[in-house]
């Protein structure tokens, strides 16, 4: 087992929810803010702070719009967030086929 892989994976990412975030845009072209928090179970407070910490890194964006006549955001990744999740699956990937070599 290779130590060095896990210093190499993204670390915004590595975290449970922004995990799951990041997961969840990289099936869909976009989603609501209220579809997502629903689907994570995540307080809105939550869900939004670790919206804010992938927008800091590039890989969220969100639009804010309106959708009869009340306010909706919807998420998505980026072309940055796309790349950085997929080099993060695929270390991870490495890493578990590391792990099952050595059994």
């Amino acid at each position: 087992m290779n130590p060095e892989s896990f210093q190499q994976l993204d670390k915004v990412i590595h975290e449970k929810n922004r995990m799951g975030i990041m997961s969840m845009l990289a099936a869909v072209k976009s989603i609501s803010f209220t579809d997502l928090r629903n689907t994570l179970n995540m307080s809105d407070g939550n869900l939004i702070t670790h919206i804010r910490t992938l927008q800091k890194t590039g890989y969220v964006s969100t639009t804010k719009s309106f959708h009869d006549n009340r306010p909706l955001t919807t998420c998505s990744l980026t072309e940055n967030g796309h790349k950085a999740f997929k080099e993060y699956v695929n270390l991870l990937e490495g890493i578990v086929k590391q792990a099952r070599k050595s059994k």
